[in-house]
């Protein structure tokens, strides 16, 4: 009898836990799921969404055959492949600032929230910032430039050899602050006795930083390295902003492209496909530093 009123109140309860993140799992369905499923069956369509649902023409696997022989599409691949450069430096930026903050600066609030600011500055206020910096003719840059003797400085965003580079270092100064403050966090886990056993050895900083404070923040150095690879696959706002994937396409990335092909040239079946490419690239590089992550990083 006991076990009867244990076996109902159990399912009672799971029944009611369930009505409770119903709403919750309906949404991921519905604007999660459903859409991710959609995009690989569409993927395998050439469909102008404009025409309804009877437009839809299945066309198997040309539209990745197409892809490959898209050169505008092989130039986005390479400019993201380019642009997820920008992580290491980010990352490596932010980890000096980090140790330098929590370890050897005062007003430490002050400096926290100073380089925190530009992650959660809007991206069109920063991107209208950087395009009036950048100016090429009478731009803060090139004017500083100019009076340092420079002869012909950088047009930027304006030239097609360094648009690509201007908003990656864009993308760098709105980055570093998330990062530092979640490696002030890693910091502040790692015990000081740890710190004390080694200036009782004589260590130095460099042996400090190498021995200790290097691999006990491998674990959030694997977090960022993630988020961050995964987020250059997201760069849409900025350059919708500041380039339009231009001068030249020189700044077209996969997402920028997708969006043109998808809500501009309406041919939602190749943009469709091109987001496949993308979740696969997005797949095996995760899989790939979540293998890799076993021979660097300590819990």
């Amino acid at each position: 009898m006991r076990k009867r009123k244990k076996g109902s109140l159990q399912r009672s309860e799971t029944l009611t836990g369930f009505l409770f993140v119903s709403p919750m799992l309906l949404g991921v369905f519905i604007l999660v799921l459903l859409p991710i499923l959609a995009t690989f069956i569409l993927s395998l369509a050439d469909w102008n969404f404009v025409a309804g649902m009877k437009g839809i023409h299945w066309v198997g696997m040309d539209n990745f055959e197409k892809l490959w022989q898209d050169e505008k599409f092989i130039k986005s691949v390479v400019n993201n492949l380019i642009f997820l450069l920008v992580v290491p430096v980010y990352m490596l930026i932010s980890m000096v600032l980090a140790i330098l903050i929590d370890r050897h600066v005062y007003m430490k609030s002050f400096f926290k929230v100073a380089y925190y600011m530009p992650y959660v500055s809007s991206i069109v206020a920063v991107a209208i910032v950087f395009q009036v910096l950048f100016q090429p003719s009478y731009g803060p840059i090139n004017s500083f430039l100019s009076a340092l003797g420079v002869a012909n400085p950088p047009k930027w965003i304006a030239d097609p050899n360094f648009a690509l580079f201007s908003v990656m270092m864009i993308t760098v100064w709105v980055s570093i602050g998330f990062n530092m403050i979640v490696y002030i966090a890693g910091l502040q886990a790692i015990p000081s006795d740890l710190y004390e056993a080694a200036e009782i050895d004589g260590a130095n900083a460099w042996v400090k930083f190498r021995r200790i404070t290097f691999p006990l923040l491998s674990s959030t150095s694997f977090f960022l390295l993630i988020t961050g690879i995964i987020s250059t696959f997201k760069v849409f706002d900025i350059i919708a902003v500041l380039t339009q994937g231009g001068p030249i396409n020189s700044t077209t990335m996969m997402l920028w492209y997708l969006y043109e092909t998808a809500f501009v040239n309406l041919k939602v079946g190749y943009s469709s496909s091109m987001a496949v490419i993308m979740f696969i690239f997005v797949m095996l590089i995760t899989l790939g530093q979540w293998i890799a992550q076993k021979k660097w990083v300590n819990y």
